[in-house]
């Protein structure tokens, strides 16, 4: 797995269908927010040449929720991106 520095936060790249990682458009779509701290994960997708995230939290975080558990990932993939789409994850390492 490669490491990813995101606002200071360290990561795993344990997922990256299609090539679909790029570090520099992902620190230019988070520069100067830090709305991703409190996940666990990122998830990164594109639509329509557009780079779309969204935060998933461990079934075991208090916080989790059914739309941002990371076992539904497989579902939400298959429901909410395109077929074929690019997409990556990321793991907060603690």
């Amino acid at each position: 797995m490669k490491k990813i520095i995101l606002n200071e936060h360290e990561y795993d790249l344990v997922k990256n269908e299609h090539n679909a990682f790029n570090l520099e458009e992902i620190m230019e779509k988070c520069r100067d927010i830090d709305y991703f701290e409190p996940f666990d994960y990122i998830f990164g997708d594109y639509a329509y040449d557009k780079l779309r995230l969204k935060g998933f939290y461990d079934k075991n975080n208090k916080k989790v929720s059914k739309i941002n558990n990371i076992e539904g990932l497989d579902d939400y993939i298959k429901n909410y991106c395109s077929y074929g789409a690019k997409y990556f994850l990321l793991k907060k390492i603690k």
